[in-house]
């Protein structure tokens, strides 16, 4: 097996530190540990709790948190907790035993319509992928096994996933109403048999990891930083409720151009683009009090 890379990540919790994976460590379930006893399934906690400042483990798709006792500072530690962590991931150590991963709540998956009539949004009642990630083709799919099998449908033109919904984007030969029960049975069947979502090096693979997120961040200028955070907290969650996302592309200090990627439901739809699109460039002269924005909204 590749060896596993562990980056630090902090949270705002300063007893709290987070051991982020550039790999997923389970299939998106997530576990909580307050002693060694209650880690039984899973032999990584056991290992950890072995550390006598470990108060609690929390495992997820692709990181470990640890709650640490006030006995030790994290500065102190932390180097050799994550290398402790990366040397147990890179020897195919098992994160959680079959028998905590098997108790599955039933998985509900249901059909919502968007602004865009060739977009279909649906929502199921788990967590699906920790960022969003969308695919074009079956080319790009291939760290998608969900994804990759969606696009075995004809119709099928867009997947986009993010967090608990996929919204699927399909060509013009077909009518929602003739595939929307074949398609929501058929992502109910994926997700509950436990398949694979994403493969585990996928973060990776597409630079999605929180990591990368952040250093790509860090690594804009002071306007395109305010500009990403408007669209976080004012944009976002109002297009996720629609199917889609807005993406930040690029700032241009001296046209004062600003170029976004229009995602999922938001994509390929005239009144979305040019309702989002006015409507975005509206709030960043507002809120940046600058009347010399423009935006450009392409779709993705």
């Amino acid at each position: 097996m590749p060896k596993t890379s562990i980056s630090i990540i902090p949270t705002s919790n300063d007893t709290i530190l987070k051991f982020e994976a550039d790999r997923f460590l389970t299939d998106h379930n997530s576990f909580e540990f307050n002693n060694i006893d209650d880690a039984k399934n899973s032999p990584l906690a056991q290992q950890l709790f072995h550390l006598p400042f470990v108060k609690k483990v929390y495992i997820a798709s692709n990181f470990v948190a640890i709650e640490r006792y006030n006995i030790v500072e994290w500065s102190d530690v932390q180097d050799e907790v994550a290398e402790q962590i990366e040397k147990y991931l890179s020897n195919d150590g098992v994160v959680v035993t079959e028998v905590a991963i098997k108790p599955k709540a039933a998985v509900t998956v249901y059909a919502e319509s968007t602004p865009n009539p060739s977009v279909l949004k649906f929502v199921c009642n788990k967590v699906l992928v920790p960022n969003l990630y969308e695919f074009g083709s079956i080319e790009e799919a291939k760290p998608s096994p969900l994804a990759t099998e969606l696009f075995q449908f004809p119709f099928v033109k867009n997947v986009f996933i993010e967090k608990n919904y996929i919204s699927i984007t399909k060509f013009d030969i077909i009518e929602w109403e003739e595939i929307t029960l074949q398609l929501r049975k058929f992502i109910k069947s994926f997700v509950e048999s436990g398949k694979t979502i994403l493969n585990n090096d996928a973060p990776k693979q597409l630079n999605k990891t929180e990591e990368a997120i952040e250093k790509k961040f860090e690594a804009l200028d002071d306007t395109s930083k305010n500009i990403v955070n408007i669209l976080e907290e004012y944009v976002k969650p109002a297009v996720a409720s629609d199917g889609g996302n807005i993406e930040f592309r690029s700032y241009d200090e001296n046209t004062k151009k600003v170029e976004v990627l229009l995602q999922g439901a938001c994509s390929g739809c005239p009144s979305s683009t040019f309702t989002l699109k006015n409507g975005i460039e509206n709030m960043l002269k507002e809120m940046l009090n600058d009347n010399a924005i423009t935006v450009n909204a392409i779709n993705g």
